[in-house]
């Protein structure tokens, strides 16, 4: 089967005339292989005259065109989104406990999740309009008894988007929303204790990130629904926040189904009971594996190989370090840092004096509402502190928390103007934005624009990188990939750079070394100075009342259930994250 895949973001053909066209063997033999589209003016292809040659591929100036053959499939897209446009085939049956689907942006998650929420009819790669349609098509299959009780009304959904910063555009208080969107009140401030929710006549212009989820995954809980979706809870939530979340919905999911997209790898393996991996060619086309037991299907995940399907989906397993890095760090002090302070009506920060090296990665963790955000930006020069003389003479990069790029242009022509290190930038992080370098930056998603921030943070001269929730809206391959670019970049050029985030795994597979805040969210906050692996994650996780083990085939970290015997264990012998004798 071969699909061909044009991207209308990218595509400019009035810019390059039709290059496309020109170039195609089948034109040139009078075959109709690509003809524009009258209304739209777009190149359609049509798939079964292509050869799959590759030359419009290879020779589209804006790399708008993906041509793939495809292993035979023995059905058609579930949902195709219209000619030459991305499709996704399979669909995964909800069923009792937590049902998790993983896989890179852009391969079909959120498309699956309205799909089964009601929200999005699938066409079937077709003109199908109906759900009677669906229906028939899985007709003696597990997932019709479901689509029959969805189409019917007899099973209640309830949807949590992604998107839960559009919420900060409305002047509605948390109660308006919820009474709007037919929650259960008792149950509503019921979750408000639970979750530590802002007052709920809050307006919700008014709210952070973090509270804006809390409000969003309270309200989609209280609707009292049989089946949950959640894209994306744990984002803007801390590693403790996260952890009482998947520990309240482990909970809710005896007696109701769920059904997830995370990417955060331990609230993923904390929460889930069964895992699809979604696989293919993000913004081309997306494949749902069979159904697999958490473990089983992260681990496969990491190790690039399903196991069912016969599949290569990644040529390196994902590894990581069971042991602590040595404490005994070899590079050279780049600038020293006295201690100081900042006070804010209601809020304090009190930062210990330290010193950072050149080629090292610092991970900051804490709380939200803790005092990162303003140590960031106290670095960073943006803001004044109060008390302590700090002068930091040096060049510095800064990424910050929440990112807005205001900027006509595609994004090739922002790098073309942006004060940046182009052989940094060849050597490491050309390819991480190739496939959106054609894309307006007005148009970019949430997970785009921040490959775009960190590439311009990473890539400009300077002896000190400070990157604010570097992990937030990429998906897990993009944060290991990630997390592999900021070290060679950092260890190669031998600058210091400095990064906060809630993913303890990628803060795991960054640090060399840590900086704990510790104190009263909301009221003050202390930060230590940097401190070796082994001592800066066991006092974070102390304070959080966490433990972590390792997973004995690829070394990702696993939190351990509250109570348990491992967790005893390790509480016991002081050693919250690196287990005793590894």
């Amino acid at each position: 089967m071969r699909i061909a895949v044009i991207d209308r973001d990218k595509c400019r053909p009035k810019a390059c005339g039709y290059v496309c066209i020109k170039v195609c063997p089948g034109v040139r033999m009078g075959e109709k292989t690509i003809v524009e589209d009258e209304e739209t003016g777009f190149p359609v292809i049509n798939e079964e005259l292509c050869t799959g040659c590759g030359i419009c591929v290879k020779k589209c100036p804006f790399h708008a065109i993906t041509v793939i053959n495809l292993p035979e499939m023995k059905e058609n897209p579930i949902h195709q989104y219209g000619e030459n446009g991305f499709r996704i085939f399979g669909l995964p049956t909800p069923r009792d406990g937590i049902v998790s689907l993983i896989g890179q942006n852009g391969i079909g998650k959120t498309t699956i999740m309205r799909i089964l929420a009601g929200k999005l009819i699938p066409n079937l790669g077709k003109n199908n309009d109906s759900w009677d349609g669906v229906i028939e098509k899985f007709k003696g299959r597990e997932i019709q008894n479901y689509l029959l009780a969805l189409k019917s009304g007899r099973v209640r959904v309830s949807f949590k988007p992604q998107e839960v910063d559009l919420l900060a555009r409305s002047d509605k208080t948390i109660l308006e929303l919820g009474k709007e969107s037919n929650c259960n009140m008792d149950k509503l401030n019921e979750l408000a204790d639970k979750m530590a929710l802002p007052d709920l006549n809050r307006k919700l212009s008014e709210l952070s990130g973090g509270e804006l989820q809390k409000v969003a995954i309270a309200i989609s809980l209280s609707r009292g629904a049989d089946l949950y979706f959640m894209d994306e809870p744990s984002s803007f939530l801390d590693i403790r926040e996260r952890l009482k979340l998947a520990k309240l919905l482990a909970g809710m999911s005896r007696d109701k189904k769920f059904m997830l997209v995370e990417h955060d790898l331990v609230v993923l393996d904390y929460l889930s009971d069964w895992i699809h991996v979604l696989y293919g060619k993000p913004g081309a086309y997306g494949i749902v594996s069979t159904l697999k037991p958490a473990r089983n299907g992260i681990n496969e995940y990491l190790n690039g190989f399903l196991k069912a399907e016969n599949m290569r989906i990644r040529e390196e397993p994902v590894r990581f370090e069971v042991k602590p890095p040595a404490e005994e760090w070899k590079g050279k002090t780049l600038v020293e840092y006295p201690s100081f302070t900042k006070t804010f009506t209601g809020f304090s920060l009190t930062a210990e004096g330290g010193s950072v090296r050149k080629g090292e990665v610092i991970g900051i963790v804490g709380p939200n509402a803790i005092g990162k955000s303003t140590f960031m930006n106290i670095m960073a020069g943006k803001l004044e502190h109060d008390s302590g003389k700090l002068e930091l003479e040096m060049k510095l990069a800064y990424k910050p928390q929440y990112i807005s790029l205001e900027f006509d242009g595609t994004v090739k022509e922002l790098i073309s103007q942006s004060e940046i290190d182009f052989d940094v930038f060849n050597s490491y992080l050309k390819k991480e934005i190739a496939d959106i370098e054609n894309k307006y930056v007005a148009n970019l998603s949430g997970g785009e624009l921040q490959r775009l921030s960190i590439t311009l943070a990473l890539a400009k001269p300077a002896d000190i990188c400070l990157l604010d929730e570097p992990s937030a809206f990429l998906d897990i391959e993009q944060r290991l990939r990630f997390s592999d670019i900021i070290r060679k970049i950092t260890q190669s050029t031998e600058k210091t750079t400095l990064v906060v985030d809630h993913d303890i795994t990628f803060i795991d597979y960054i640090s060399d070394r840590l900086i704990v805040f510790s104190g009263k969210p909301g009221k003050s906050g202390k930060a230590s100075a940097p401190m070796d692996m082994r001592s800066g994650m066991n006092k974070f996780l102390k304070d959080m009342q966490i433990t972590f083990r390792r997973d004995p085939d690829t070394g990702r970290p696993r939190a351990n259930k509250p109570g348990s015997q491992k967790d005893i264990e390790q509480k016991s012998s002081g050693e919250y994250y690196y287990e005793v004798g590894k």
